[in-house]
């Protein structure tokens, strides 16, 4: 499990990427790339990391369910993911 700052941190981007998103587009267009250097580096979207919703674990995340491949593993095995189930041929 992640630790606490760490969630915490990749909020807290998210935050400051929502606030920009808008300003930083504008000066994209303009093409005034002094002023876009002058935002803060968090506010950058490519600096943020996608975690698992449950555990905060950065890496193995399966996009389509917001969670990490061990915890999809977990919730299919339990049946709490619907429409997946195990394979077997």
């Amino acid at each position: 499990m992640a630790k606490e700052s760490m969630k915490a941190r990749e909020v807290k981007r998210a935050k400051l990427v929502a606030k920009y998103a808008a300003k930083r587009a504008a000066l994209k267009a303009e093409g005034n790339y002094e002023a876009l250097q002058l935002l803060p580096k968090n506010a950058s979207p490519v600096r943020l990391h996608n975690r698992c919703s449950m555990t905060g674990r950065p890496k193995g995340y399966m996009r389509q369910f917001g969670i990490s491949r061990i915890q999809f593993r977990e919730m299919a095995s339990a049946g709490l993911i619907p429409g997946v189930k195990k394979a077997s041929w």
